[in-house]
């Protein structure tokens, strides 16, 4: 989809986190081997409303071709990794990281509330 930001590289990061101090960012970490993810990033996509992204700088992160990016993401924010999993960041913090079948857009939208 179009909405994605991909992060491809170290410097990507550094970026998505250095903005977030400004504007909440999500990272959807995806295996494309694995069908769960598959499912997980469908059901997030269909959810996604058009013009969210001025709200939340969406970011998917390939997990086969970058799992150093995933190694630094969770030394960073100090969260277990996991495949699939939606971290959402704000002010350089996770404020909400769910995996697997419990990654709900909904839910994020609302751990911005607090």
């Amino acid at each position: 989809m179009k909405f994605w930001n991909e992060l491809n590289d170290l410097k990507g990061w550094e970026e998505a986190l250095r903005q977030s101090q400004q504007v909440p960012v999500l990272v959807f970490k995806h295996s494309t081997r694995c069908s769960i993810s598959q499912m997980a990033l469908d059901r997030f996509e269909r959810n996604w409303k058009q013009g969210l992204e001025a709200e939340i700088l969406p970011y998917y992160l390939d997990l086969l071709n970058h799992r150093d990016i995933s190694n630094e993401i969770a030394r960073a924010l100090d969260v277990e990794h996991q495949s699939p999993q939606l971290i959402l960041i704000r002010n350089g913090q996770s404020i909400y990281s769910e995996t697997h079948h419990a990654i709900r857009l909904d839910e994020a939208l609302n751990a911005l509330k607090n």
